[in-house]
């Protein structure tokens, strides 16, 4: 399918597979694209940096993983005040870094990407947990952790009851939940997050924009396609939508959505 050119799509791709680039840098050079051009982003490693600079400076020599976690939770919940976005967990805001910082508040996955960062500072080294529903860290295999929640300590009942909660009783608990996050795995999964707040928020071009993102990266994704051909027919680009929901309709025959995916193509081709 051949895409019109978008050169803040392009300019997202060159700096995701740049490796000269680290995550936090990707993550505030994707706030700079989408919502705040004149972003600073170094100014916002100088502030990640001073939070980190403190905790370490607070801190003794002990090396003990359970001691620098509690002081690490200390540090940025009790002293700082962050904390998970539960009062406007919708917000397209929660996905940027920038903002995080700057309010203090976030979702579990931004949450997490300051957690991780700042817990390098005093040589903690942590993983991004691509849990379901709920981004988790976990160090070595034996703690989980919640950044949303003040850096909980979380048990198998607790994972159960998160799966729970979003899957309303239908998805078991499974190891393979608790796989580390590759960078590129956070970033489109932080961009998936900030489409469906702006379809939330009913912001179809910035969600449609999100989606490009995403497909740049993974262009066979079912879900990303499927969700292209409804916000380009949301956009009366109707040519575009129907290109992209036959596609879906070819590569996922069986999805739950299927009878959806009919309706919407035959109310497209008959308002044509």
């Amino acid at each position: 399918m051949q895409e019109k050119f978008d050169p803040y799509v392009a300019e997202w791709i060159s700096f995701v597979r740049n490796p000269n680039f680290n995550l936090v840098e990707k993550c505030l050079k994707f706030a700079q694209l989408l919502e705040y051009p004149d972003l600073n982003i170094e100014s916002y490693i100088q502030k990640i940096s001073r939070i980190g600079m403190s905790l370490k400076e607070s801190i003794n020599d002990v090396k003990n993983p359970t001691y620098l976690i509690s002081m690490l939770n200390e540090h940025l919940f009790e002293n700082l005040g962050f904390r998970g976005d539960d009062d406007d967990y919708y917000n397209p805001k929660n996905n940027f870094l920038n903002e995080v910082i700057d309010k203090k508040s976030g979702l579990p996955i931004t949450m997490s990407i300051l957690y991780v960062e700042i817990a390098k500072f005093i040589g903690l080294d942590l993983k991004m947990v691509g849990f379901p529903g709920h981004v988790l860290v976990k160090y070595n295999e034996e703690m989980i952790l919640d950044p949303f929640n003040d850096g909980s300590l979380l048990d198998v009942d607790d994972l159960q009851d998160i799966l729970d909660e979003n899957f309303g009783g239908e998805l078991e608990f499974q190891p393979d939940f608790l796989d580390d996050m590759e960078p590129e795995q956070v970033l489109v999964r932080m961009t998936r997050n900030l489409k469906n707040s702006y379809i939330q928020s009913f912001v179809y071009d910035k969600a449609l924009r999100c989606t490009d993102m995403v497909l740049a990266i993974e262009p066979n994704s079912p879900e990303d396609i499927r969700d292209k051909g409804i916000l380009e027919e949301r956009m009366l680009r109707s040519d575009i939508a129907l290109e992209y929901l036959n596609k879906y309709l070819e590569i996922n025959p069986n999805a739950e959505d299927v009878d959806f995916i009919l309706e919407l193509i035959r109310s497209i081709k008959t308002k044509d």
